[in-house]
């Protein structure tokens, strides 16, 4: 199979976006929409070599998406002709073919784009055109075919006759062109228009005027080649992309109670029979294992969470969570956390740059940062690592079958030893050694009627 070079045009201001941020740069399902279009590319078969042309922004799409592309710069934009103009040189002695995509379509899948280069490919075309059908095609430039089916020019909306307009199959302005003839095509092309831009469809019918083949693939998903030129467009891209994110899982063995509540991104991956309870938000890498329950309202982003384990209404980034471990209500597991197997954390806990190992337990209203909290160890509740002394960080070990009592401060650094037991209200700031009770609190002192004295006046009450 020959090399494919794939031009991404995304040098657009955007100007209906209203933003600072280039347009191929908004996230749609938590992704910059031209990454899905890369992702899109990448699903094909063969060796591609990717361009992108850049223009407004250009700096900021290149940080964005960093190495491994070709980056080409539109200082001016004049239209998808010569977008393809400068990036001409770099195609001068490439051979194959060249598609030919727009950064700010990212609902086209990946199978869309393999079947639209074999029919290319087995065509032997000079150029094909993705084609769809819409119920409306107003604005869209029609194809007319001829009596046998084959496509016979492109009419843009304000050329159109009446019978044209009636036509309902549209240029989606994706092609994959021979490459070579591209090139001598656009060599042809001119700006003598009202717009002075050059438009790629004039290479279209310079070819079609020299009778080279010109095919056209047609996708029956109309969503697929959806344009975003605005927030509201951007958020209906949303909607289906999310949508597909959440049937693909279903398919596949995951219960998402309420699909339209669920917001699942596209790099996630989870396990068979696990469940996706409402109001739940899942991100960036994260890999879920089977049989858990994540939700309601619970928020992962780059989160590996082991088998069967429950996660509600809680948040976790950039973290470790075990298999058939509990987490929440209310839990906040921070970035650089491993949390164990079989471990509970519980209603509003903090747990932050920490190793919790197997079994261990804080059940709940603590906090626990830069600490090793080893095997079986309970914390108990309002117990706190104090790992802070208002310029570094230290860590806090507690060793395994150690017991920690209620409102106990660990301050940092410190080790408890293995099996200790430390005793509830103590502020421990020395090592505690193995199989030991520390307690470190004043002892009660209790003074009879002092109250009294407070308030002469006050009558005592016997009880």
């Amino acid at each position: 199979m020959n090399q494919t070079n794939v031009l991404i045009l995304a040098a657009g201001k955007g100007t209906r976006m209203k933003s600072k941020r280039p347009k191929v740069l908004h996230p749609v399902c938590g992704k910059p929409m031209v990454k899905h279009v890369i992702d899109a590319v990448q699903q094909t078969q063969g060796q591609t070599h990717i361009y992108v042309v850049v223009g407004h922004g250009a700096e900021l799409v290149q940080q964005e998406l960093g190495e491994g592309y070709t980056y080409v710069e539109q200082k001016k934009q004049l239209g998808t002709g010569h977008a393809v103009m400068v990036a001409a040189p770099h195609l001068r002695e490439a051979a194959g073919q060249t598609l030919v995509l727009y950064g700010d379509t990212p609902l086209i899948s990946g199978q869309t784009l393999q079947a639209f280069l074999t029919a290319h490919q087995e065509a032997q075309a000079a150029v094909s055109i993705l084609t769809t059908f819409v119920d409306d095609p107003e604005g869209y430039g029609r194809i007319i075919r001829d009596e046998q089916g084959q496509v016979k020019k492109i009419v843009e909306e304000k050329d159109a006759t009446a019978e044209e307009k009636q036509v309902k199959e549209i240029n989606t302005g994706i092609y994959c062109f021979d490459n070579q003839k591209l090139l001598q095509a656009l060599s042809q092309i001119t700006n003598d228009n009202a717009q002075g831009e050059y438009y790629l469809t004039d290479c279209i019918e310079i070819l079609e005027r020299k009778g080279e083949k010109i095919t056209a693939y047609v996708t029956h998903d109309q969503e697929e080649i959806m344009g975003i030129n605005d927030r509201i467009a951007l958020a209906q891209a949303e909607k289906v992309m999310r949508r597909r994110i959440n049937e693909r899982h279903m398919s596949q063995g995951v219960t998402i109670i309420d699909p339209e509540h669920t917001y699942i991104g596209p790099d996630v991956v989870i396990g068979q029979d696990t469940v996706i309870y409402p109001g739940t938000i899942l991100s960036g890498r994260t890999v879920i294992a089977e049989d858990c329950q994540v939700g309601p309202h619970a928020e992962l982003i780059d989160v590996k969470v082991g088998r069967a384990t429950s996660i509600v209404h809680s948040k976790a980034v950039d973290s470790q969570i075990g298999s058939q471990t509990q987490v929440g209500p209310f839990a906040y597991i921070r970035p650089g956390t491993t949390i164990g197997d079989r471990c509970r954390v519980g209603n509003f806990v903090e747990v932050k740059n920490s190793v919790v190992k197997d079994g261990a337990k804080i059940p709940h209203l603590s906090y626990v940062g830069d600490a090793d909290i080893g095997e079986r160890v309970n914390m108990g509740c309002g117990s706190i690592t104090v790992n802070y002394d208002g310029i570094h960080k230290h860590r806090t070990v507690v060793e395994n079958d150690s017991f920690v009592g209620c409102n106990v401060n660990l301050v940092a650094p410190v080790t408890i030893g293995e099996g200790a037991y430390i005793a509830a209200g103590s502020t421990i700031t020395h090592p505690v050694p193995a199989y030991s009770l520390a307690i470190a609190r004043e002892r009660q002192t209790v003074k009879e009627n002092y109250a009294l004295k407070l308030r002469p006046n006050k009558e005592r009450k016997d009880r």
